[in-house]
């Protein structure tokens, strides 16, 4: 696999990431089955992807020790990328947003112990805490890199003003928001002020939290603890109309013998080779769906069908006040 540079002061990386969650935490059959885990992030190395994101809140912990089993004789052939600042460390571990240095030192620590490793490739503020100013977080984050901690650090679901802000203390190097076909509020303002600003741009759910896949109809499969059946997008008439835009990836998967899957793939990388994109899975199959992508050509017809597809149905989230902020 092809890689590009992180931003202006990254890591060198491979073109598509993997996403970890899902192995572990909120989705259909999270923790079922470490073993295939464990095999698609092998395979997902052995294929050149590099860039593996987890975060201390999916298990919570659990994400991370499985990502620790898995490298630990690869360690060197991976940038690992981890999260903190949703979890309350100094009360009793509850969930809540906290990007003090004291609660940040608390997190580092833990995340080294259950990753195995002395030092973590990118750090992200998993959500920016409203009481907590940037400028403050982003002090400790630089005295954790000048410690060797840290290589780097990013800022997942942060504002434009808030990435200025950092990125005057101390240089951002990613940014990670949702973006992909029926999510593309970031084409506005973000992207710009992340190009301008030299910092690369990592897209969470590009696949529409697996519904751009052409997979999900109906919300019958889904476990009754699955995030996605009290996700807006996919609830009552939203999901009706959203099966819409899926029918339109369809169509063009179709005439390129691919996967709708792929071809949203594709579709992002086409925007950007400092857009990184992290697929999340725990199969091999599908993992190497997903890397295919990477290979796939979208021609000016595809693209400009694809920019026109209808309008998505319903907010990301239920509650949309920590993001964007």
């Amino acid at each position: 696999m092809r890689s590009v540079r992180l931003g202006a002061r990254g890591p060198d990386v491979g073109r598509i990431g993997l996403g970890l969650m899902g192995m572990s935490a909120f989705y259909t059959g999270a923790g079922s089955d470490d073993r295939e885990s464990i095999r698609t992030i092998h395979r997902a190395i052995d294929e050149g992807v590099t860039l593996l994101d987890t975060a201390e809140i999916y298990g919570p912990y659990l994400n991370e020790e499985l990502l620790a089993r898995a490298i630990s004789d690869r360690r060197d052939r991976v940038v690992i990328a981890t999260k903190f600042g949703t979890i309350l460390h100094r009360d009793r571990d509850s969930r809540g947003l906290d990007g003090s240095p004291e609660n940040l030192r608390i997190s580092i620590e833990g995340s080294l112990r259950r990753l195995a490793t002395d030092h973590i490739d990118l750090y992200y503020q998993h959500r920016m805490d409203p009481v907590t100013p940037i400028e403050r977080t982003v002090e400790a984050l630089a005295a954790l890199i000048d410690e060797g901690k840290i290589g780097a650090y990013g800022l997942s679901e942060a504002a434009p003003d808030t990435i200025r802000r950092a990125h005057a203390i101390h240089p951002v190097t990613a940014v990670q928001s949702e973006y992909s076909l029926w999510s593309r509020d970031p084409e506005a303002e973000l992207i710009p002020t992340l190009r301008e600003l030299g910092i690369g741009f990592v897209p969470y759910s590009p696949l529409g939290r697996g519904f751009l896949t052409g997979t999900i109809r109906s919300l019958e499969r889904l476990d009754e603890d699955d995030f996605r059946r009290h996700n807006p997008r996919f609830e009552g008439e939203n999901l009706t109309r959203n099966i819409r835009i899926v029918e339109q990836v369809e169509a063009v998967a179709r005439s390129l013998n691919a996967k709708p899957g792929q071809v949203a793939l594709a579709w992002l990388l086409a925007q950007g080779d400092d857009i990184v994109p992290i697929p999340g899975t725990k199969r091999v199959s599908y993992l190497e769906e997903n890397i295919a992508a990477a290979d796939l050509q979208l021609g000016r017809e595809h693209l400009e069908t694809l920019n026109e597809l209808y309008e998505t149905s319903g907010d990301r989230y239920a509650d949309m006040s920590t993001v964007n902020r």
